[in-house]
């Protein structure tokens, strides 16, 4: 594969020196208040049961979490058999690669997917015969409409992580602007994104380089029932599933594309729904999986979030300041990426002029203690 290159060189294993296993059934309360990460990364306190504890000869329980294998080290043992090799120009290690394309079943629901995925690419090889100017300016516009409003401020930003409170009428309008990018329903991306988060980097991901690159950016798309399997049934996502215009969504989803490939037809003929439907649409998968792969491959790690998340800043150009990808899974509440002044956030501006104008309240960002208490685990 292209973007694989040799394995690392085979390392010694790590040892910890005078610790001996506990057994994490007889933590109390108390001493999970003292555990020392043996990562010095944070981890979600309900994966204490995935954990493996030791106690030094000073009594300090040492906690290491399985989420470290998702890290870019050879292992040694039954894990170096696992080794597919590094991902081109990274240090992330593939450990278990996989293809969803050939020795599983398939339902309809698959079938489904992969033709319209496909479909709109192949409208991508009509664009040049295609273009006229109203039909660049209706892409670029659905562009912004579907991938900045929808899927970023939207889907992100205020639905997935509730980084900040809307009136319910801007919230339902921009939700709908997300389910027009045909990247899913807001109740599906918003709980693939949960459990993202949830088991980041680790076995349970729904797309993690460490099944290799193709598998975190797109493939995992392809396979419906990959996430359940995973993850077990969306029961993430009942803040959304209890109010009737996200259900509405759910069920009548696929109507609205057809309403809009229909609006772009009547308004433009062929151009529109080439630019406006398969251009925009193909643009907006590519950059928005780009963070679910090349940001946990290629980029700088700011903060120690115990996972393979990166800043990188191409990606934050292209996907309105979600490439500072580093930055969000320090701080996943906050609705600000970019924290640095010269980091380009294009959705933290749109944030920050409906808060100006009194309709996104309740704003979250990071206080200064919180940066330093990630920046004191570098």
């Amino acid at each position: 594969m292209a973007l694989l290159a040799p394995p690392p060189p085979k390392l010694k294993p790590f040892q910890f020196p005078s610790l001996h296993r506990f057994n994490p059934l007889k933590i109390t309360h108390k001493q999970q208040n003292s555990i020392h990460f043996a990562s010095n990364a944070r981890f979600p306190q309900n994966s204490l049961k995935d954990s493996i504890f030791f106690r030094r000869k000073d009594a300090k329980i040492i906690r290491v979490s399985p989420i470290v294998r998702a890290a870019s080290i050879p292992l040694s043992g039954d894990d170096k058999d696992s080794n597919f090799g590094r991902i081109l120009l990274s240090d992330v290690v593939v450990k278990r690669k996989r293809n969803v394309f050939w020795g599983r079943k398939w339902n309809s629901l698959d079938i489904g997917i992969v033709s319209v995925v496909a479909a709109m690419h192949l409208l991508c090889v009509l664009a040049p015969s295609t273009f006229n100017w109203g039909a660049l300016g209706v892409a670029v516009a659905l562009y912004v409409i579907t991938g900045l409003l929808g899927i970023t401020l939207s889907f992100h930003r205020n639905l997935s992580h509730r980084s900040f409170k809307l009136p319910k009428w801007l919230e339902y309008f921009f939700a709908y602007c997300g389910s027009l990018a045909l990247q899913g329903n807001p109740i599906e991306w918003v709980s693939t994104h949960r459990f993202h988060h949830q088991f980041c980097d680790s076995e349970k991901d729904p797309h993690s380089p460490i099944e290799g690159f193709w598998f975190s950016h797109m493939s995992w798309f392809f396979d419906s029932e990959n996430i359940t399997q995973r993850c077990g049934e969306p029961t993430n996502v009942g803040d959304l599933e209890k109010q009737p215009f996200y259900k509405f969504l759910q069920n009548t989803y696929i109507f609205h594309h057809v309403a809009l490939g229909a609006l772009l037809y009547a308004m433009g003929g062929l151009p529109f729904i080439v630019w406006g439907m398969g251009v925009r649409t193909v643009w907006v998968y590519h950059i928005t999986w780009l963070v679910n792969s090349a940001c946990h491959v290629w980029g700088k790690q700011v903060w120690n979030t115990g996972d393979l998340s990166r800043n990188n800043w191409w990606v934050a150009v292209l996907a309105f300041g979600e490439g500072w990808h580093n930055n969000h899974h320090a701080f996943e509440y906050s609705a600000r990426h970019g924290l640095e002044w010269w980091q380009i956030d294009m959705t933290w501006y749109a944030i920050r002029a409906l808060e100006a104008l009194g309709l996104a309240t309740d704003v979250k960002l990071p206080t200064p203690a919180q940066k330093q208490k990630m920046k004191a685990l570098n």
